[in-house]
């Protein structure tokens, strides 16, 4: 553990609800939190330049207003600042492998609330080394007293270890309820002729499921006796599943799988609808 949780600037509202996640996650972990603003076009600093004359305003500007934000709700919190002259992507790929997790900012759009992810936070998921957290505008963590779920998406077939480690001591730090979600379609035995369902079959098929999940959590919860865990199952599209799953939750973890030597790394569907669309902050955990 580095005890350093990184939250990356821009100036926007979406960055400065970022910043109020993190710094409540740092506070939670008992970790430092990190302010970054990257730039190529930085200037050198020169303490002896009036501040008429700061070719570096914005930077400072944003700098500023972001810890004055964390000071005024967690005045004891640790805050490190950094003004870094790079690419902003190479700037947070870098600062990730010296964190614990990356937190960043990201737009929404009309009425449907919806992700709507830049170049750098979609090239972030693809690449990002440690667990990345997308906060939307107005998603500021609620007051300690009023914390939500924590939401996992399970796959079956090969469960992740590193998501389900995040999952469960994220839940337990924060005093919630973990709710595991696991989605699957209808085998196709389960369909008559006529194209319609079979209720028995989808009920084996669903009980064959359930069981399944409980099996795949059992060594988990004994691990952690005491997290409680909200075990849902629903047959339909794992995309779909997630994004009903995760309504009324404080925070979604999904998985990726973290393939270094791919030239072009890519997001899975059901990651591609956790950070389009799910209601709460999404956190993609990668794993080998």
């Amino acid at each position: 553990m580095k005890d350093v949780i990184t939250v990356g600037l821009d100036g926007s509202p979406e960055s400065m609800s970022a910043v109020l996640w993190a710094a409540r996650e740092a506070e939670l972990r008992q970790a430092r939190l990190r302010l970054l603003h990257a730039w190529v076009m930085l200037a050198p600093e020169d303490a002896h330049r009036p501040d008429d004359q700061d070719q570096n305003y914005w930077p400072h500007r944003i700098m500023n207003q972001a810890r004055e934000t964390v000071r005024a709700r967690h005045p004891a919190l640790p805050v490190d600042e950094a003004l870094v002259p790079k690419d902003p992507l190479d700037a947070l790929t870098d600062a990730g492998w010296e964190s614990d997790l990356l937190v960043l900012g990201s737009r929404e759009v009309g009425a449907m609330a919806r992700y709507v992810l830049g170049e750098i936070g979609l090239q972030m998921m693809t690449r990002s080394g440690v667990p990345t957290v997308l906060v939307r505008a107005q998603q500021a963590p609620p007051p300690s007293d009023k914390e939500r779920d924590v939401v996992v998406g399970m796959g079956l077939k090969d469960p992740c270890e590193a998501l389900l480690v995040f999952a469960f001591e994220t839940a337990a730090r924060r005093g919630v309820t973990l709710r595991a979600v696991h989605g699957r379609h209808l085998p196709a035995h389960a369909y008559n002729r006529g194209g319609g369902v079979e209720p028995y079959m989808a009920e084996l098929a669903a009980k064959d499921a359930r069981q399944e999940l409980t099996e795949a959590l059992r060594p988990w919860r004994e691990r952690f006796p005491k997290v409680a865990v909200d075990e849902r199952v629903e047959m339909e599209s794992p995309a779909h599943a997630l994004l009903t799953g995760a309504a009324g939750g404080g925070l979604l973890a999904v998985g990726r799988r973290h393939r270094l030597h791919v030239l072009a790394p890519r997001i899975g569907h059901v990651v591609q609808a956790a950070v389009h669309h799910a209601p709460c902050p999404v956190v993609v955990v990668p794993h080998e």
